[in-house]
């Protein structure tokens, strides 16, 4: 799924997620979302503001079928402010797709 982020080919990543897949964002509980189509809208924003957008995952440990991530995403967006989010997510896994997830992230505007 990463890489397909990195290669902004949205249409690879959304299949990477479960049609039924529920995204919490504990912070920001007004930006949850259930579903393909959440993910799609989420990411492509990412990709259509930010040319340069990418992700990095800086550490990660694996228990059963969840993840836990340590997450770095970064881009720069059309006015030339740098765009940083750091955090760390939790998601679960079936078969080869991600069912749900917890995103405890951060976002920070660097000048």
């Amino acid at each position: 799924m990463i890489e397909a982020a990195n290669r902004h080919d949205l249409d690879a990543m959304v299949a990477y997620f479960a049609p039924d897949y529920r995204s919490e964002l504990p912070f920001s509980p007004e930006r949850n979302f259930t579903g393909q189509a959440g993910v799609r809208k989420n990411w492509s924003f990412f990709f259509s503001t930010m040319p340069d957008f990418r992700v990095d995952i800086l550490s990660e440990a694996v228990e059963g079928e969840t993840v836990w991530a340590e997450l770095h995403y970064n881009g720069t967006e059309s006015d030339g402010k740098k765009h940083v989010t750091r955090g760390v997510s939790i998601s679960g896994i079936r078969g080869k797709q991600i069912t749900w997830g917890k995103l405890y992230i951060v976002s920070v505007m660097e000048p």
